[in-house]
């Protein structure tokens, strides 16, 4: 796995800014060594803002959209169509303003899906997803995303893997229900850190003075188990996207000037 890297940008808005930007050049450069992407896209405030950034630059145009596969780290397991599934926000944001075939958006079960109520079933069905898009040369079960894009909670948490959770200690499945969240809706589905782990990048992104001693545990030695964003590290690279006031405590080690 890769050692963390640091950037670190004036305010949340210049983030999601330049998160889009950094986020077309890497998709292009894909496509251009292999012919297409894959992206996991995330939820919450910043993720969405990349999305929004990106759905205003021209630059947008350079990504050719029809060979873009798009996967989701973690969904809340509400209706088709909630305003806050990460699935809806997304398409409002950008899917819906850019030509990506529907066959190339794997989004997971809704809670009214084909499934119904049953997040585990839903679970199994998106492991079932990727294990069919991945190839010989991935080696396992998950395609090894160009770029897996992740929030990282005040607690710590990554996509709905919590602190001292069954998730965070799941290491044979790739994908689970989560029951009984401390934040709001209980019930998610979410990749496990292996399948995140099978990512070329990862990009951790997060905003406020609140998640500064979360961050600056992950990238000072603790453990998964406790703060899961610890455990979140891309095969290649993995990049940590903050803005002033959540590097506030981060050590001189990590923090280059201000981008």
């Amino acid at each position: 796995m890769s050692r963390p890297e640091v950037v670190v940008h004036r305010d949340g808005d210049l983030l999601a800014a330049a998160t889009a930007a950094r986020l077309v050049t890497r998709l292009v450069d894909a496509q251009t060594a292999r012919g297409s992407a894959s992206l996991v896209l995330t939820g919450g405030r910043t993720g969405i803002a990349v999305l929004e950034h990106l759905r205003a630059t021209p630059a947008r145009d350079a990504v050719d959209w029809t060979r873009v596969d798009l996967y989701w780290g973690d969904e809340r397991f509400l209706p088709a169509g909630h305003p806050e599934r990460n699935e809806t926000q997304a398409r409002e944001a950008l899917l819906d303003h850019v030509p990506v075939p529907a066959s190339r958006v794997h989004v997971m079960e809704p809670s009214d899906g084909r499934f119904g109520d049953d997040p585990e079933a839903a679970a199994e069905a998106y492991a079932d997803v990727l294990a069919a898009a991945a190839r010989p040369e991935d080696h396992g079960s998950v395609p090894s995303f160009d770029v897996c894009l992740l929030g990282v909670g005040e607690e710590g948490h990554v996509a709905s893997i919590f602190p001292e959770s069954p998730a965070v200690r799941e290491q044979e499945r790739r994908v689970v229900a989560v029951r009984n969240c401390p934040k709001p809706p209980p019930t998610r589905v979410s990749l496990t850190l292996p399948a995140i782990r099978a990512a070329q990048e990862v990009w951790l992104m997060t905003t406020g003075a609140a998640k500064a001693a979360a961050v600056a545990m992950a990238l000072t030695g603790a453990g998964e188990a406790q703060l899961p964003a610890a455990g979140a590290r891309g095969r290649r690279r993995t990049l940590w996207l903050l803005d002033s006031t959540a590097a506030a405590k981060v050590p001189d080690l990590f923090t280059p000037p201000l981008a």
